[in-house]
């Protein structure tokens, strides 16, 4: 059988013993909500039409497509333990599922998600029986409640602006993974680049011998081994030979490890992070962030890659343009892709979906703290993740402004569970605290947005929010400008980009450089991010089509951007 997105959605956390749910699955939208009336849990309900998971309803790749409002959609699909399997513990994996999803293995509730975004599982060992088995998901999405995060999913019927298309339901893999009765839980890595060196915390569940085994290119690097009797443990590995995780060259040592019978397969990158002074360092060496907006979307499959190749050529076709990494904005990636962005060496910023929220209610931190936190752990690993940043441009929502401590406390949530990135509180506006100022600034005139930054070493800057927050001399990283319209036909009558469209490529390439090499040839900013990678829709400001076709020669912009910065001599 053909099976959509095949690959194993997580290969920093990999066991050989799994098996991939994707494919055909029973499907109903029930706008209703009456289906937990109904019982459409119960094993042997006929839902009435097909989606092919696990791409949204929304999508061509769905083959429902659907882009009207869907208050709760129902999944259903049988399955079949393999015999080899058969006395191993069983998990049940989702990538993601938009927005509440509640499970049922064999007509049983197992477990309810809240979040659209992060990834879950349930044991469902006690739930299965020899032979056919049954999964059925609800799930529930309501992107117009100001308190459930959607990220870029419009609120209105039509995409419009600079939101698109909605998600709802299963929107990545689902999976089955199968485990010994003991077995490792969760790893989280601590690389010391300074002193060739890694930690390993575990938890294990069970008592025996937990083993670690780190190479490069099959060579053993570095070894470990401890008696535990369950619980959290700690691993230490010197290593023989340094190879540095560096932009642009994706260095990762694979690890094994090992408890009792059961193996993971991961690996890391050897590679420190800190800001001194105005600079970014990645292993003591000055990098300047030459970003793009990078907002994940797809024309056939919405949130969801067609593809594993899709996903790769997203981050190559970046690099053509002379980028470095992204801002993966307004979205929580899925691992694989960030599995790439280690391979590659690409640099890139984790996000949370908190557009549209309304961040004048305190309660916003019971929506986005329990999956932010689960974001943190999921993604802590991957080191081309350079920093954390859980909100973005926080508008007043019906005249009252964001409630500050609410996003300083999930700021100082992020930098109590991980002190290795540094984090934005909020991008662009309204910064509350934090190490590093960052501002947005759309100015169109070249001229004009070369003056705005130059007095910066003298705490002085252009802040169209300065009424809101105050430059104190912090890092400076222009993490949103451009956004230069740049429409190759003119079909779509709601096309939009900032500012004027040039009249012609020349004028278009002109007013690049010239808002780009300010800030190249700023020795107090460390970092651009260049709305935006590819046109999305109506919002046409991209280097690239929707469907990743580049607009201009790439070679032109590759010299524009990645020429030394100032800050880096």
């Amino acid at each position: 059988m053909n099976i959509p997105r095949p690959e194993h959605p997580n290969p920093q956390f990999q066991r050989q013993a799994w098996m991939n749910l994707n494919g055909k699955w029973s499907f109903q939208i029930d706008n209703s909500k009456s289906g937990l009336a109904k019982r459409f849990y119960e094993k042997g309900t006929r839902l009435d039409s097909v989606i092919n998971v696990p791409f949204c309803p929304e999508s061509v790749l769905s083959g429902v497509e659907n882009k009207d409002f869907m208050a709760a959609v129902w999944y259903a699909r049988e399955f079949v333990i393999p015999d080899r399997y058969a006395d191993m513990r069983t998990v049940l994996h989702f990538g993601a599922v938009d927005y509440k999803a509640v499970v049922y293995i064999n007509g049983k509730e197992v477990g309810t998600h809240i979040g659209g975004y992060i990834s879950f599982s349930f044991d469902i060992t006690d739930y299965i029986q020899p032979g056919v088995n049954t999964v059925t998901v609800y799930a529930e999405d309501d992107v117009r409640n100001p308190l459930q995060p959607r990220g870029k999913q419009s609120e209105e019927f039509y995409s419009h602006g600079c939101d698109y298309t909605r998600t709802t339901g299963i929107w990545q893999t689902v999976w089955l993974e199968f485990t010994p009765k003991s077995y490792i839980e969760r790893i989280k890595i601590f690389p010391n680049a300074e002193n060739c060196s890694v930690d390993i915390q575990a938890k294990v569940v069970g008592e025996g011998k937990f083993e670690a085994l780190a190479l490069f290119h099959d060579r053993i690097m570095g070894v470990s081994s401890i008696e535990t009797k369950g619980g959290l443990i700690n691993a230490h590995l010197d290593l023989k030979e340094a190879f540095y995780w560096t932009v642009g060259e994706g260095r990762l040592y694979d690890l094994e490890l090992k408890f009792n019978d059961d193996r993971v397969d991961s690996y890391f990158g050897l590679r420190d992070i800190k800001l001194d002074g105005y600079k970014f360092l990645i292993n003591d060496k000055s990098v300047f962030q030459r970003l793009v907006l990078d907002q994940g979307f797809y024309p056939d499959g919405i949130y969801t890659a067609p593809t594993d190749e899709a996903l790769i050529k997203d981050i190559q076709i970046s690099l053509d343009v002379g980028f470095n990494g992204a801002r993966l904005h307004e979205k929580i990636f899925e691992p694989r892709f960030l599995y790439h962005c280690d391979k590659m060496g690409y640099i890139v910023w984790g996000e949370y979906p908190n557009w549209g929220l309304d961040s004048s209610n305190p309660n916003i931190v019971y929506s986005v703290l329990p999956e932010w936190i689960e974001e943190l752990e999921r993604d802590f690993n991957h080191p081309s993740i350079i920093g954390w940043c859980p909100f973005n441009e926080t508008w007043d929502y019906d005249g009252r402004k964001q409630h500050d401590a609410a996003l300083k406390m999930i700021y100082d949530v992020t930098k109590a569970l991980d002190p290795t990135r540094p984090c934005i509180d909020v991008s662009g506006n309204f910064h509350v605290t934090g190490e590093i100022f960052d501002v947005h600034n759309y100015e169109q005139d070249p001229e004009v947005f070369k003056t705005f930054y130059v007095n910066a070493g003298e705490g002085k800057i252009f802040d169209q929010h300065a009424e809101r927050q105050t430059y104190r001399g912090e890092p400076l990283f222009v993490s949103e400008y451009g956004g230069i319209q740049w429409s190759v036909d003119n079909s779509n009558q709601n096309a939009w980009g900032y500012g004027n469209a040039p009249k012609n490529k020349y004028e278009f390439i002109e007013r690049y450089q010239g808002l780009t090499d300010p800030l190249l040839d700023n020795e107090y900013i460390f970092g651009f991010c260049y709305t935006q990678l590819y046109d999305i829709e109506q919002e046409q400001n991209g280097l690239y089509t929707y469907t990743r076709k580049p607009k201009f020669d790439p070679t032109i912009f590759y010299g524009i951007n990645s020429r030394k910065a100032k800050i880096e001599l």
